[in-house]
C-alpha cells in the first residue's frame, strides 16, 4: 500500500510539473520595492537593495534626447535598465530608446532574458525577426505603429527613410541582455577559433581574420 501510494505521489508531481506555466521574464518580486545597490560586493542573480531609497531612484531622464548615430552601425540604443536605471530592480521591465541615422542599422541580434515590443516616434524603419525554423517575419512600420520581437529570437530594424528614425522599446525584464549577432561570433574576447568560424560560414581563414579586424575589441 505503502509503495503505491509513493507512486501516486510521483505521478501527482509530474503532472503538476507539467501543467506549471513556464516563465518567460524575471522571477515575481517579494517586496513593494528594491532599488538596486550597484556599490554593493554581493554577487548574486539580480542586484541586492539599496537601504536609503528616494523618489530619484524611480526616475530617469536618459531618454529625453537623441542618442549620438555618429558610429559604424548609424543606431544608438539608449538604455533605461537595471544597469542605468535601478530603480526597475526586481519589476521585470525596462525600457530603450533607439536612435538611427539616414541607413542607419540596428544590426541582427537577440534578447535572451525578454520579448521586446516597439513604438516608432518617427521615421520609417524595416523590421523582421527569425523563428527557429529560419523563417523570417518582416514588416515595414512608421510613427505610432508597434512591432513585438518573441524572446530570444534574432532581430533587427533597420532605418529605410531619407531622414532620421526613432522608436522606444519595451521589454518584460529588469537586464534584457543584448547579443549582436555579428560583434559576438567576430569580436569576443578571447577570440573564437578562426577555423570555426570558417567552417560555419563556409569562407576561407583569410575572410575570417579580415572580418574580425573589423571587430576588435577597443
Amino acid at each position: 500500500m505503502a509503495r503505491v501510494q509513493l507512486y501516486v505521489a510521483a505521478a501527482c508531481t509530474v503532472v503538476l510539473a507539467l501543467a506549471a506555466p513556464s516563465l518567460a521574464g524575471d522571477p515575481d518580486m517579494l517586496q513593494d520595492v528594491c532599488v538596486a545597490d550597484k556599490a554593493s560586493p554581493i554577487k548574486l542573480n539580480g542586484f541586492p537593495c539599496k537601504a536609503d531609497v528616494t523618489a530619484d531612484d524611480f526616475f530617469f531622464a536618459g531618454l529625453k534626447n537623441p542618442g549620438n548615430t555618429n558610429n559604424p552601425n548609424g543606431a544608438v540604443v539608449t538604455a533605461a535598465n537595471v544597469d542605468t536605471f535601478p530603480g526597475v530592480n526586481t519589476l521585470g521591465v525596462s525600457m530603450a530608446r533607439i536612435d538611427y541615422a539616414p541607413g542607419g542599422q540596428n544590426p541582427p541580434h537577440t534578447h535572451p532574458r525578454a520579448t521586446e515590443i516597439i513604438f516608432v516616434l518617427q521615421g520609417t524603419l524595416e523590421v523582421g525577426f527569425i523563428t527557429t525554423a529560419n523563417k523570417l517575419f518582416t514588416k515595414t512600420i512608421t510613427i505610432g505603429e508597434v512591432f513585438v520581437f518573441p524572446r530570444g529570437l534574432v532581430h533587427f530594424q533597420q532605418n529605410r527613410g531619407k531622414g532620421p528614425a526613432t522608436v522606444i522599446a519595451g521589454f518584460n525584464s529588469q537586464l534584457q541582455g543584448t547579443q549582436a549577432i555579428a560583434a559576438t561570433l567576430f569580436g569576443a574576447a578571447p577570440p573564437v577559433p578562426t577555423d570555426v568560424l570558417a567552417k560555419a560560414f563556409r569562407i576561407d581563414n583569410k575572410d575570417v581574420d579580415e572580418i574580425k579586424a573589423k571587430f576588435a575589441p577597443k
